[in-house]
């Protein structure tokens, strides 16, 4: 099931049984409704000292409505798109959507400049202390992220890569790049442009979780996701937030989304067959 595409509805509440784990799904940008008037209870004051119970959490996934986001998804899914062009428009949707993951989430500070009228005025920075480490699944998640340094001022970058097994589907790490030890207020971008069967995302949040990462720190970015991977990211992680171009509809029996954009890598990097 895809997020509404009415621009009206800011919040939709998946029902299908590949969205049955708790996903909400939002349209980034879209205009609030006016609420209505509604009559107001009265409460007691023993009432209103009970505390209320906490909404369980839920795995969230945006994607933004924008022109440009919709441009370059279709260059990417085209397939008489070059391997130049590809990277490209993998690289330009990697900084739209790295845009919209940092929006009230990247740590800032207060400070005070001066300006060239020798006047002080207030002004807020993102924090140099605490820098986003950014994490490229190898090999295209690099592609995703070729534009962060435009959109991250301060970031740390480290390397997972993993292989996945042609027959069986099931990833395989070949490098890992992460500290042995992380702080639960690190913040965390995962970046892969294609979530299919969830296999890969899910061992490498897996990783960072067990090094003391904090699921509700991790913001996954990818170009095109799955129902399957959804699912599972939802089952495992409900603090997770996921920013995409697109939920496709399913996967095929190689593992592929459909439609999809093909291997994501291979394209990249023009070593098709």
């Amino acid at each position: 099931m895809k997020c509404s595409k009415k621009r009206r509805r800011l919040k939709v509440f998946a029902t299908s049984s590949h969205y049955s784990a708790g996903i909400s799904c939002r349209s980034v940008g879209a205009r609030r409704r006016v609420a209505r008037m509604a009559p107001v209870q009265a409460t007691t004051d023993a009432e209103a000292s009970k505390p209320k119970p906490k909404a369980p959490q839920q795995m969230l996934v945006y994607a933004p409505p924008h022109p440009l986001i919709k441009h370059w998804l279709a260059i990417m899914r085209a397939d008489f798109t070059p391997p130049p062009m590809f990277r490209n428009a993998c690289a330009e949707l990697g900084r739209l959507l790295l845009y919209e993951a940092g929006r009230d989430w990247l740590p800032t500070t207060q400070q005070q400049v001066v300006t060239p009228l020798g006047h002080t005025a207030e002004a807020e920075l993102c924090d140099p202390t605490r820098p986003i480490k950014v994490i490229p699944i190898l090999r295209a998640g690099l592609v995703l992220l070729e534009c962060s340094a435009q959109v991250l001022p301060f970031q740390q970058t480290y390397h997972v890569g993993y292989v996945r097994d042609p027959d069986s589907l099931q990833a395989r790490p070949y490098l890992n790049k992460l500290p042995a030890a992380l702080s639960p207020d690190d913040l965390f971008l995962v970046a892969d442009p294609m979530l299919a069967t969830g296999g890969t995302v899910v061992q490498v949040i897996e990783d960072i979780v067990s090094r003391g990462g904090r699921p509700e720190n991790i913001r996954v970015v990818a170009v095109v996701v799955a129902p399957p991977a959804l699912k599972k990211l939802a089952d495992k992680f409900p603090g997770l937030k996921v920013f995409t171009a697109m939920i496709d509809e399913q996967v095929d029996e190689r593992g592929y989304i459909v439609p999809g954009l093909g291997d994501a890598g291979d394209r990249a990097y023009g070593t098709t067959h």
